[in-house]
């Protein structure tokens, strides 16, 4: 496979250049990640100066390695490790990020996952079933007589933001705010954001906050059987969620819990589309189905960068030396298509079954969210291909340009 024109390798420096804006790239990266398994897994990427890890083994170890946090400045200050100041204009923004729980380290990581756990493990997750299923059959007959739809706007992103919204307690109706909040906020963890997109990320965080506030001050009053209530009432060593964790707490459920999803239902459309694979084979049972789900994870991540900083001075085994505060990326969608750990990787194996993808995160942050993403996915999924026999593509599937994302803009369908 020759080398994409939007990277270029040195072995010798073990250090790569990437244009992530340019299409080859962000269309199709599983070409890049070949290269860089090829000729080297962990390299120093120039445009973001920093190191990063595409091995499979590297990447799973290192995100649960504990000399590794998702926060530095609960170990050293701004001026130690010689970091700028935060920037006023992202005020509300970086207060929704201080107490997020993606963004903590124990003992506040430990609390906060405590007392929202319970609502994530799988024999909750369970019980909602029939809502997942119903729901995706009333807005397939809402289109179904069309003959054709855009999938992401009338059902990617409806289903899990509908599912979200209503284990948190929040009303359905404010969907359509909800996903245009969360895309606004989003966009800041795209490789340097411009002024303008920090600037209404900033306003979302602002305008998602009050929005909250609002609905915690007014289930206070009315508690309900939801997530919201249960978060606001729960104690754990006497102590409860503050405002502020609370309102944080939210926003990620509320952004974690579709937007990644919407992408891996887009994604796993599309995959299936463009392998010609049989929707009747692979989703004939409960583990075909499972195993379908896996590998379309696998082969098409949502995501395709966790960041993590060095708690102290560290030399890995490979010979990198880093000091405390620096930064290093995992490539999750690289260390997908490992060839050491995956057998053919580039190609996309519906009955695959050679262990864990790392789509999920590893170790303390994996995805609180995961039981809930692969129900939608298990549910929502076989549905569409069952109710549209003959389903296909017209034209391209219009890829974002939006790494480290990874998903579409648009997929057009017909049947």
């Amino acid at each position: 496979m020759p080398t994409p024109s939007a990277i270029s390798i040195t072995p010798s420096t073990r250090s790569a250049s990437i244009d992530v804006r340019d299409p080859q790239f962000y269309k199709n990266p599983l070409a890049a990640y070949a290269q860089l398994h090829a000729q080297c897994p962990s390299f120093f990427w120039e445009e973001q100066q920093q190191w990063y890890f595409a091995g499979y083994d590297q990447v799973n170890s290192l995100l649960r390695d504990r000399r590794f946090g998702r926060q530095i400045l609960h170990v050293a200050t701004r001026e130690e490790l010689g970091l700028p100041e935060p920037k006023p204009h992202l005020a509300d923004f970086d207060r929704l990020e201080a107490n997020s729980l993606l963004e903590l380290e124990p003992p506040a990581h430990t609390r906060l996952r405590t007392l929202i756990n319970r609502a994530f493990v799988s024999r909750q997750i369970e019980q909602l079933k029939p809502e997942i299923a119903a729901l995706s059959h009333s807005l397939i007959d809402g289109f179904e007589k069309d003959g054709q739809v855009e999938l992401l706007k009338a059902y990617a992103e409806i289903v899990p933001v509908t599912v979200i919204a209503r284990m948190l307690g929040v009303p359905v109706e404010m969907a359509p705010k909800l996903l245009d909040w969360s895309h606004r906020m989003v966009k800041m963890y795209v490789f340097n954001p411009s002024l303008e997109t920090e600037h209404d990320a900033n306003a979302a965080s602002a305008e998602f906050a009050d929005y909250l506030k609002g609905i915690i001050d007014w289930k206070r009053q009315n508690p309900a059987d939801d997530l919201l209530t249960h978060m606001i009432t729960t104690e754990k060593d006497g102590e409860r969620l503050s405002d502020d964790e609370l309102i944080s707490t939210a926003v990620l459920l509320l952004n974690a819990g579709h937007e990644a999803t919407v992408h891996q239902l887009g994604n796993a459309v599309r995959t299936l589309l463009e392998t010609g694979t049989s929707a009747k084979d692979v989703f004939s049972s409960d583990t075909a189905t499972e195993r379908t789900i896996e590998e379309t994870m696998r082969y098409a991540a949502p995501l395709h960068i966790f960041q993590r900083y060095a708690l102290s001075d560290i030399e890995l085994e490979d010979g990198i030396s880093l000091k405390k505060g620096d930064k290093i990326g995992l490539l999750l969608g690289a260390a997908n298509v490992d060839p050491q750990k995956f057998t053919d990787p580039l190609a996309f194996r519906p009955d695959r079954n050679e262990g864990a993808h790392v789509s999920f995160g590893a170790g303390l942050h994996f995805c609180i969210g995961a039981p809930l993403a692969r129900l939608e996915l298990k549910l929502s999924l076989p549905i569409l291909f069952e109710r549209l026999p003959g389903l296909r593509m017209t034209g391209e599937a219009q890829i974002k340009d939006s790494y480290h994302f990874h998903g579409l803009e648009k997929l057009h369908l017909e049947w």
